[in-house]
């Protein structure tokens, strides 16, 4: 089963030349710069290579924020932070507010918004493999793995990183409380989309698909409720799609409770169940059409006519309709103004973020290596600090073609 999931763009930064001319007073000081600048650079790379896999990512990753660590940690595990921390200047633009970057001479600013893009990253991989015509098991795995992976990523920044920010953050920024919450969410809830594919596939009992259906619209409500207080202007594409999401899980929850319903012989509740599935999911529809005529950051799509959106609709009237078929010839049962009560639990399948922590300080820093960094010998006029307000040009991301039942698109 293909899914369609809503990407934002990445962030985007100024490139880092880590030249500490004078500074860096040894051979092997200035081979840690060296390593820093290239392994920057080539993680910026992988992030729009359309070949990079999850372990390219992580060794990428491994290596830049090994070396980054340098700038952070107290080699002598002491409280005191490391005294280069604040040597470098580093920009970055936000995923909803364009190319207008914030800039920060702080390495934990940069350990931050270089994690978040790797989290995205995850993210726009799974988004690519699910968006397949004929994915596997073990690429629905891998999708699975890679956005529990990136929720783990925005939880670790969240609680243990962006704290120590000096700067406090600015209010609608990526590493706000409230985008990092949405971007979990919605990582958690999308890798219970492939549970729940799973479990139909596989013929899972109703009740089961229907707890699980429910939790994850709930999920994708409390995501948008985290962005309720957000400028609509950059916030208002990425809650139609997470508003749609909602609906159409809810459409399926009623919708698998009603088959429950109809095995328990209760086949009034079940139509009347049925009849709210309907309602949910021309709910849907209609967002699916307000997503496609909002402007703003992130994926252009139709996901109406995507494959996963259109299976939905045919088995909600087929339900439906052997509901009332049954109804008529067996049951004459009557149908309840109200639609049952979802009141359901899911006991399987729910999905926590896989925990995530920063690689160890690399081999190459020794206290004799930091202690080669002499600050003393900085440049008194830095003229070399960029203006803030300088734009920062976008990533280039890879151009992903519409699977020919996908109806979607990055514009």
């Amino acid at each position: 089963m293909t899914h369609w999931f809503h990407r934002n763009p990445l962030k985007a930064t100024a490139p880092v030349s880590f030249n500490f001319y004078g500074v860096a007073t040894t051979p092997a000081a200035t081979k840690v710069c060296n390593d820093l600048r290239l392994s920057r650079t080539r993680l910026l790379e992988l992030f729009t290579d359309s070949s990079c896999n999850p372990e390219m990512m992580k060794n990428a990753t491994d290596l830049y924020f090994s070396l980054l660590q340098g700038f952070i940690l107290s080699l002598d595990d002491s409280s005191q932070e490391c005294k280069l921390r604040y040597i470098q200047n580093f920009k970055w633009t936000d995923t909803l507010q364009g190319q207008v970057p914030n800039a920060q001479q702080d390495a934990v600013f940069e350990l931050v918004s270089m994690g978040f893009n790797v989290a995205l990253w995850y993210t726009k991989y799974a988004s690519r493999l699910a968006g397949k015509e004929d994915i596997t098991e073990d690429e629905a795995k891998d999708v699975h793995r890679s956005l529990k992976i990136a929720a783990g990523i925005f939880k670790h920044l969240k609680e243990s990183h962006i704290p120590k920010l000096i700067t406090p953050v600015e209010k609608g920024r990526d590493l706000e409380a409230r985008l990092i919450d949405s971007y979990i969410i919605q990582c958690q809830a999308e890798a219970q989309e492939v549970t729940i594919a799973r479990a139909i596939e596989l013929k899972h009992n109703p009740g089961l698909i229907a707890a699980l259906a429910y939790e994850t619209a709930n999920f994708y409500q409390k995501a948008d409720q985290a962005l309720s207080s957000l400028d609509p202007t950059y916030a208002g594409k990425w809650r139609k799609y997470l508003n749609l999401k909602s609906c159409f899980y809810m459409a399926y929850a009623h919708c698998y409770h009603g088959q429950t319903l109809l095995a328990s012989d209760k086949c009034g509740e079940a139509i009347r169940s049925l009849q709210e599935s309907e309602k949910f999911f021309a709910k849907a529809e209609a967002l699916c059409k307000e997503y496609g005529e909002t402007k703003g950051p992130g994926t252009t799509a139709k996901p109406s006519g995507h494959l996963f959106f259109r299976k939905l609709g045919s088995l909600v009237k087929n339900t439906l309709e052997k509901c009332q078929r049954e109804n008529g010839f067996i049951y004459f049962q009557k149908v309840p103004a109200e639609a049952p009560q979802l009141e359901l639990k899911a006991n399987y399948g729910l999905v926590e973020p896989v925990p995530f922590e920063f690689p160890a300080l690399n081999a190459h820093w020794t206290p004799e290596t930091l202690a080669a960094f002499d600050l003393t010998k900085r440049p008194k006029d830095d003229t070399a600090k960029p203006k803030p307000d300088e734009e920062v040009k976008p990533l280039k991301e890879p151009d992903i073609k519409p699977q020919k039942d996908s109806g979607c698109q990055i514009s």
